[in-house]
């Protein structure tokens, strides 16, 4: 018998669905986006390049394998990709309220509540995404009851990064090589993977300016929102690419990268949410599935002549990455350490650890 309080969703251009909550009973608004993943909602959830969004997973079922518990190590979260919960709502169609996992320890609704998130289902995800996919991403509200209680966001006119980033210097490893890593919103398995190859990792926000500090190669990291706000980010990149040493970057590193060289972003119509993006080495035939997670792209026709794309989206030709043709710098738009997702371009932690 339905026991669980009738909750809305409403999008910016009038449309009304009506669900179930099983989440925290708070309104809640932000831009409504889908992932196609049929995995990974702990990671997808924690992803900070999701903050200021309201997720629409696909998938049909979702809650059946629950949550683990977020112990940490040194630091840095065992199963999360952040501290907590950061999408502003979740919609899914048919929420499992029992759930069986090895290493599950409580229910997905348990923990939207804990991190007061809400949560709808008995949304029909199809039409959703449907309507998303014609008229793109869109501004939308969740409410319990009265439509006004909260008012449509748009977390692109904010700068998300700096909510997203860390307010401190942190070290981690020990290793001989030091590697910077700019934290625009940083999941914890760029992390794990970075630390992987026994380094010691610095950890600083997003505006710190690290040239001064002594170092053998910078690593940026993804982050949620509009790219044009980090300037302050850009213009400590460009001071970086002067001295030479190796950079890398993923997801918002790439299109940071791109702008200290010059290029230019646009936002995308829907973006890139799922674990099955196909991209093209460029000047090769080789092909790689991925996990993603952006809503802004590169320009290949803004790259200057020092720069080249690296990777090419196979489903809209989209960029999917850049390198520099003579210099130690490139990146990647998707996320190599995937967490949820294949793990086919982990290599790209390799290469850049190949440079320092």
């Amino acid at each position: 018998m339905q026991t669980d309080n009738p909750v809305q969703l409403i999008l910016d251009d009038g449309t009304v669905f009506n669900g179930w909550s099983f989440g925290a009973e708070k309104a809640a608004a932000g831009e409504v986006v889908f992932s196609t993943a049929m995995v990974g909602y702990p990671e997808s959830l924690t992803d900070p390049s999701y903050l200021g969004q309201i997720l629409v997973i696909t998938y049909p079922l979702v809650g059946n394998y629950g949550v683990p518990d977020n112990t940490m190590t040194n630091g840095i979260s065992d199963f999360y990709e952040s501290e907590k919960i950061q999408v502003n709502g979740l919609i899914v169609s048919d929420y499992s309220q029992e759930f069986s996992h090895w290493n599950a320890k409580k229910s997905l609704g348990e923990w939207l509540k804990e991190d007061g998130v809400p949560g709808i289902y008995g949304i029909d995800t199809r039409e959703l995404t449907k309507i998303l996919r014609e008229k793109g991403s869109m501004k939308g509200k969740i409410v319990f009851g009265n439509p006004d209680e909260i008012d449509f966001i748009d977390p692109n006119l904010e700068n998300q990064v700096a909510k997203a980033s860390c307010n401190e210097v942190l070290t981690y490893g020990k290793g001989d090589k030091k590697v910077v890593l700019v934290d625009c919103g940083v999941k914890h398995n760029i992390i794990r993977s970075l630390l992987k190859r026994d380094i010691t990792l610095i950890r600083v926000p997003w505006n710190y300016d690290f040239n001064e500090l002594d170092y053998d190669g910078l690593f940026i990291s993804n982050g949620p929102g509009n790219p044009d706000y980090c300037e302050e980010t850009v213009k400590n990149i460009r001071k970086a690419m002067d001295a030479g040493k190796p950079i890398c970057g993923i997801c918002m590193g790439n299109q940071l990268l791109s702008k200290a060289g010059g290029a230019t972003t646009y936002k995308l119509k829907y973006g890139h949410r799922s674990h099955n993006q196909p991209v093209r080495m460029a000047g090769s035939e080789r092909c790689f599935i991925t996990s993603q997670n952006h809503g802004f792209a590169v320009s290949n026709s803004s790259l200057s002549d020092e720069w080249e794309p690296f990777f090419i989206n196979l489903n809209d030709g989209t960029n999917e990455g850049i390198k520099h043709k003579t210099k130690p710098f490139f990146s990647a738009q998707f996320h190599p350490e995937a967490a949820s997702g294949p793990t086919d371009t982990d290599f790209i932690f390799d290469l850049f650890f190949e440079k320092l």
